[in-house]
């Protein structure tokens, strides 16, 4: 699938959830680093912290990041994650020391509809270690938070 496909018909709404698959630049395992997976997990919380987004759960998995949030007022989700990944790209690359793609141009993303159920969606996201085997209980993998949903 192209980027340009990725783009067509994509709408945003401030106020709606919406769940986004971002994946590392040749499917990198960036994240296998804690210090990587915590420069990402740091810009999730600047995008909350500005109001850019309202995080529900979040999944970092060793090559892309899961992301269930929110979207704030007066921004896009193309604005809010153009911003994050080159956010997070330019302080990877400070990390690693060097330049170079981050990210996979593009994004997959889904707006949850009212009929569906965001805790059945958080949940799945949130597993997503497990079903990959990369550890056999889910307290044991350190990448990946959720809120309380009622």
């Amino acid at each position: 699938m192209t980027y340009d496909a990725l783009r067509r018909g994509r709408y945003s709404a401030p106020g709606n959830a919406y769940h986004v698959t971002i994946v590392t630049a040749e499917r990198a395992p960036l994240f296998s680093d804690l210090f990587h997976a915590r420069a990402i997990v740091g810009e999730m919380r600047r995008c909350d912290q500005a109001a850019r987004s309202a995080t529900l759960a979040w999944a970092l998995m060793p090559d892309h990041l899961h992301w269930l949030f929110v979207l704030g007022p007066d921004v896009s989700l193309a604005k809010i994650l153009h911003g994050f990944k080159g956010r997070s790209a330019r302080e990877l690359n400070r990390l690693r020391g060097g330049l170079g793609p981050v990210w996979q141009r593009g994004y997959h993303d889904h707006a949850v509809r009212g009929q569906e159920d965001v805790l059945t969606i958080a949940r799945y996201l949130v597993g997503n270690p497990l079903r990959a085997g990369l550890v056999d209980d889910l307290g044991q993998y350190p990448h990946w938070d959720a809120v309380w949903l009622p």
